[in-house]
């Protein structure tokens, strides 16, 4: 990743902000900018001061070696999905062993494109590169030979046109070879060992036999964490809440690839929003259900983003996940759940929307009276509870006095009573007692309705609920 040092900053903002990152020291020169810079005429190398003189809008970053460093783990961790055997090379490389990994993904050249593509998405700009050894594979990225390399005895012709600073020497042992006339890997490896041992040391030899494979090279080994959290410094302060989305958005991809990598999902992750004097204000995104899905999670994460306003400029935003969950043990249903997975996302959106306190579910309570026989509940966590008798899913809630004549109810006509009653009589330990026979009614039109009469007092007839 040889934007790394840039693109930290750059991931947060958008293509078209010219941003530069300068060396630190203290007659700052400019090291890498991005596209919008280039074109105002900054380049590598100029000084910080004529650099701000072209681009008066330009945003200067030191670099910051510390943040480059959680880069490279955090992309470790989102490689994880694509092999379980990562290296850090830093401070801009990583190594994956890719070989168990190829029949899953379809081939050496399509989890190459895969991972190429996820890390665009992600705002890195990569070259990679594959072959039989781990130094091997290094070299040739780092001269951006895209081709792999499969077989180890083409090894030497593969890097034979190379430049010797691939080559991770010192300065020293690289300015021995430029005296000797030794610019390219081609005329290095052709050398006899004995002469280069005495110039160059038999460490160099062992670097070129690893590289080769002509001895191992064994690596330390990658753990992801186990849970996730990471930061992500703007370049500048971003006042409206929408101004957000563009940096949280790869930070959900990261998270998505964090959580296949651990064959999980979460319900919930949460959004921390620092601004100035070490203040900073909470975001808690929930889901319906356990999901690893970056679409789903954008999409609640810009309905959010729309009802949120922000009181004080933010700096810095982190993006934590809540428990994850294990997926990949849960069987998975026959036919599919296309169906029931929409519905589950529409309640996440309107929930994003709107607020939790106004998507709600019902579950039926035990008890007998029906004004009392139903709660609310979360979403999905609805319960039936059999009564045994035919209930009207509508209740009215005030039960409506009918009309009589002739001592039979009336609506719209007289309503004739199906066979069957139900008598409830309850509620005497809580003073909201009732005494009521309950008859399915049927008016003139063929609407059928749930009336009752009292048992006690002036016995009237009410209207309580209707049948679809």
């Amino acid at each position: 990743m040889p934007q790394l040092p840039l693109e930290i900053f750059s991931r947060s903002v958008d293509e078209e902000q010219p941003l530069a990152v300068s060396d630190g020291v203290r007659y700052a020169s400019v090291l890498l900018c991005n596209p919008a810079a280039r074109s105002g005429g900054i380049c590598a190398g100029m000084p910080v001061a004529a650099a701000r003189a072209l681009v008066h809008d330009l945003i200067v970053r030191p670099r910051d070696h510390e943040a480059e460093y959680n880069a490279l783990h955090s992309l470790a961790a989102w490689a994880y999905q694509y092999s379980s055997q990562i290296s850090l090379h830093p401070p801009y490389a990583l190594l994956l062993e890719l070989q168990g990994s190829l029949t899953l993904f379809g081939g050496r050249a399509a989890l190459l494109k895969i991972m190429r593509e996820g890390l665009s998405e992600l705002g890195y700009e990569t070259q990679l590169a594959s072959a039989p050894t781990p130094l091997a594979a290094l070299s040739l990225a780092r001269c951006n030979c895209q081709h792999g390399i499969e077989q180890q005895h083409l090894l030497p012709a593969a890097l034979a046109p190379l430049p010797v600073s691939v080559l991770d020497w010192d300065q020293q042992l690289l300015d021995r070879l430029e005296g000797m006339g030794v610019r390219r890997l081609g005329d290095l490896l052709p050398l006899p060992r004995d002469g280069l041992a005495r110039r160059l040391g038999q460490k160099s030899l062992d670097y070129l036999d690893r590289m080769l494979g002509r001895c191992p090279d064994p690596q330390k080994l990658y753990q992801p964490p186990l849970q996730f959290r990471r930061r992500l410094l703007l370049p500048s302060e971003v006042s409206h809440a929408q101004g957000l989305l563009f940096a949280l958005q790869r930070l959900v991809l990261e998270l998505c690839g964090w959580l296949k990598g651990q064959g999980a999902g979460v319900q919930a992750f949460s959004i921390h929003l620092f601004h100035h004097d070490d203040q900073h204000s909470l975001l808690t995104i929930g889901i319906h259900k356990e999901s690893r899905d970056a679409a789903q999670f954008i999409c609640l994460l810009r309905e959010h983003l729309e009802r949120l306003q922000l009181e004080n400029p933010v700096t810095e935003v982190e993006l934590h996940a809540l428990q994850a969950i294990k997926l990949d043990a849960q069987p998975l249903g026959l036919f599919g759940e296309t169906e029931r997975q929409g519905r589950a996302e529409l309640l996440d959106r309107l929930r994003a929307r709107l607020g939790d306190e106004a998507v709600r579910g019902l579950s039926a309570v035990a008890e007998h009276r029906p004004e009392y026989a139903w709660r609310y509940s979360k979403p999905g966590d609805s319960r039936k509870v059999g009564h045994g008798q035919r209930r009207p899913l509508w209740l009215l809630p005030v039960p409506r006095q009918l009309k009589t004549r002739n001592g039979r109810p009336w609506l719209q006509g007289e309503l004739k009573l199906q066979p069957g009653r139900e008598r409830i009589e309850a509620g005497w330990w809580d003073g909201n007692d009732i005494a009521r026979d309950y008859f399915i009614a049927v008016s003139p039109s063929g609407s059928h309705y749930w009336i009752y009469r009292e048992l006690t007092g002036e016995q009237h007839w009410y209207l309580q609920g209707l049948f679809e």
